[in-house]
């Protein structure tokens, strides 16, 4: 199990980081919910050929947290782009095919 210290005003705090949630989650899509008082980010796994995508892992944030969730995405995002070139975007979102170019499910 792997600990680490993190420095949150002035302040320092162990977090531990066991082996499970260390190997990460894959998702290629990610839905965002909110309520007054929430917000819910349901990341999801789509995989070809399977008309079902199952939600991988969800994280539940107030709206505080999830504010400082999008600063600390920007900032990263900056960093990285200043190291390995800007994130190309397309115009449009690219339409994720349910099927990847297999076979149709049917009900």
């Amino acid at each position: 199990m792997a600990q680490k210290t993190a420095e949150i005003d002035d302040k320092q705090i162990n977090i531990e980081l066991s082996e499970e949630v260390a190997e990460g989650v894959y998702a290629n899509l990610a839905m965002i919910a909110h309520s007054n008082s929430e917000f819910v980010l349901d990341f999801i796994r789509l995989m070809p050929g399977v008309p079902k995508a199952k939600v991988k892992s969800r994280v539940i944030l107030t709206p505080e947290h999830a504010k400082r969730l999008l600063q600390a995405l920007e900032d990263n995002i900056a960093k990285y782009e200043n190291n390995f070139g800007d994130i190309r975007e397309h115009a449009e979102p690219t339409p994720f095919p349910m099927n990847f170019g297999g076979p149709m499910g049917e009900a």
